[in-house]
């Protein structure tokens, strides 16, 4: 299906390499997180529409840039990176409840379409993480 963009460098290169009706289902979250994010500027980062970055480093030394939010054209999915917690407990796995045809993981909110996903939840817990990050990161 060649859903899985490949060596884009900008985000229209992005858009382009995914087929419709995944295209637009992309393009209208990309609109929607730069509308609930304006603070976080968007690239492609690690493969990825990266939303702002922030640095980490791990205990064993390891470091590196992280997208706050990331939006991703997967084989079988469409996935949002929120990669934030608060209080010990991620964001994103939270609000699972609230978004019953996704899968979710701790930082990862997968679904097959955009009518699968209560898009105001989404944008509420993208706004959450944003604001959680913002306090640790340099954005």
């Amino acid at each position: 299906m060649g859903m899985k963009p490949a060596g884009a460098k900008t985000i229209s290169q992005y858009f382009a390499q995914i087929e419709e009706p995944r295209r637009s289902d992309v393009k209208a979250l990309h609109d929607m997180i730069v509308k609930a994010v304006p603070k976080l500027k968007p690239s492609i980062q690690v493969g990825m529409i990266g939303y702002g970055t922030y640095h980490f480093k791990y205990a064993s030394g390891r470091e590196g840039d992280w997208p706050i939010i990331a939006l991703a054209s997967q084989k079988s999915y469409i996935s949002v990176y929120v990669c934030a917690s608060e209080r010990g407990e991620y964001v994103a796995e939270k609000h699972k409840q609230e978004m019953p045809k996704a899968s979710v993981g701790k930082s990862c909110i997968r679904f097959k379409r955009l009518s699968d996903i209560d898009l105001k939840t989404l944008e509420k817990v993208i706004k959450i993480g944003a604001r959680v990050m913002s306090k640790t990161a340099a954005v």
